[in-house]
């Protein structure tokens, strides 16, 4: 996705993360935003195979953006990048969060593309923002390593949230905020302006992000979000 098609709204909107294409048509027309592929089954960011990820994006059909996870190598990011996604996206553990070098082997095989997803677990990641966009990743997450129900807001503090967007916004960079989200989390999360919030778990039958998206609960989610974005306007 050009970086022109980055949302200037100041109010978030909705990622939702998905395992089959059947998730994802239904997502697609509960009426998520961006729908993001990924294997719930191998932690907070497990790659699917890269078949299955064309077959989401057939069903999406160009109705949203959608983004698929990566293993954090050229040959993965690569692979993904060619299933047609508009954006891919690749944890940066500790290892490789301050790592130039690795970090430009991983933009290079997917130019414009790539969105770094850092861990609340490993602390603020503000100061790492003006790295990323010198790297040449087009944007930049907040998510939560640990998948045990432990939520972003647990995690981080507002102020390093807000310094996260801020920083990503100066060095025009997308931005997303996710971690094991309720629904109850929008507002607040919303007041730091990123460009995504991101849902998995939250939208679940039982809550449960192994199991099944309920498309009510996606519902639910827009209908928090999308009031306030009409009232703005």
């Amino acid at each position: 996705m050009p970086a022109s098609s980055i949302q200037q709204d100041p109010l978030p909107r909705l990622l939702v993360s998905v395992r089959d294409p059947a998730e994802a048509e239904a997502v697609r027309l509960a009426g998520a935003d961006l729908i993001d592929a990924k294997d719930p089954e191998r932690g907070a960011l497990g790659a699917l195979d890269e078949a299955l990820v064309r077959e989401i994006v057939t069903r999406v059909s160009g109705n949203a953006a959608t983004s698929a996870v990566a293993d954090p190598t050229a040959d993965s990011v690569a692979a993904l990048s060619r299933t047609g996604v508009d954006w891919v996206k690749v944890g940066l553990g500790p290892g490789l969060r301050w790592d130039a070098a690795a970090m430009a082997v991983l933009v290079a095989a997917a130019p414009g593309r790539l969105i770094a997803v850092l861990f609340a677990e490993d602390g603020p990641a503000a100061a790492l923002v003006p790295h990323l966009a010198a790297a040449g990743f087009a944007g930049a997450m907040i998510d939560t390593a640990g998948k045990l129900g432990t939520r972003l807001p647990d995690l981080a503090v507002p102020a390093d949230l807000s310094a996260f967007t801020t920083a990503c916004r100066a060095h025009g960079l997308m931005s997303g905020l996710a971690g094991s989200l309720r629904v109850t989390d929008i507002p607040g999360l919303g007041a730091h302006r990123p460009d995504y919030l991101g849902f998995r778990g939250g939208l679940c039958r039982d809550f449960d992000r192994r199991n099944g998206i309920d498309p009510l609960r996606v519902v639910e989610a827009l209908r928090v979000l999308r009031p306030s974005r009409q009232d703005a306007a």
